[in-house]
């Protein structure tokens, strides 16, 4: 997977793209973490995007479906962390979401401040009931808070697998665009975020977080 870190007048602007479905190994994982933790120290606001076609796929399905139990753990730890840090940052964080979004991709989406999803034959799901899985709190937290909660039980324990007006009705969205337009529009939504005080909006996105970040570090034995 190559992982881009772009630096647009204060903005940075982080890619992912492993030239099919953005499924992400541990190596993966790795590369975007870093990338968070470098526009975290260094950019005003943070914009995410996959791929045309893809945000992301989940975590690597041969992983997850090996029955290598120290590998699986090792994989959902990674994008366990990845989870927690964009939940966490204080930081402006907007999504450019570009397509589909499964499991740890929808996740990621529900982590962001504001997201920007494109129109298109795309699909969004929890797939964990499907798979014999129990989300662990780490998961939990930001999906109890971010999900519509008409839409929690057929999203999170029943698998319903949504469209991109589903998606914004659901909570895994903000709002569409045009395909080929949500990069660009969440750049400039970062932009204008970035410029209001950095501290007061830190605060007034944190503070009410406090209690579910120490939930989700604990599950993660963090």
């Amino acid at each position: 997977m190559q992982v881009q870190v772009e630096n647009r007048d204060g903005v940075a602007l982080i890619q992912f793209d492993d030239g099919k479905k953005n499924a992400i190994t541990t190596e993966a994982a790795a590369q975007i973490l870093a990338g968070l933790e470098e526009a975290e120290a260094n950019a005003d606001a943070i914009v995410i995007a996959g791929r045309p076609g893809s945000f992301c796929a989940g975590l690597e399905l041969a992983t997850m479906t090996s029955g290598d139990q120290e590998a699986i753990g090792e994989l959902s730890l990674a994008g366990a962390r990845i989870l927690l840090k964009l939940y966490g940052t204080g930081k402006p964080l907007v999504a450019a979401c570009t397509g589909h979004a499964f499991t740890i991709g929808a996740l990621w989406l529900l982590a962001c401040d504001t997201r920007i999803g494109e129109q298109g034959a795309y699909k969004f799901s929890m797939t964990e009931t499907i798979m014999g899985m129990v989300l662990p709190d780490w998961a939990m937290e930001p999906l109890k808070a971010r999900l519509s909660p008409t839409r929690f039980l057929p999203v999170v324990t029943q698998s319903v697998t949504l469209d991109p007006a589903g998606a914004v009705d659901a909570g895994f969205l903000d709002r569409l665009v045009p395909e080929g337009e949500a990069i660009d529009a969440a750049v400039e939504l970062a932009t204008e975020l970035g410029k209001l005080p950095g501290k007061a909006y830190a605060g007034n996105k944190l503070v009410p977080r406090q209690q579910s970040l120490q939930i989700m570090a604990a599950s993660l034995g963090l």
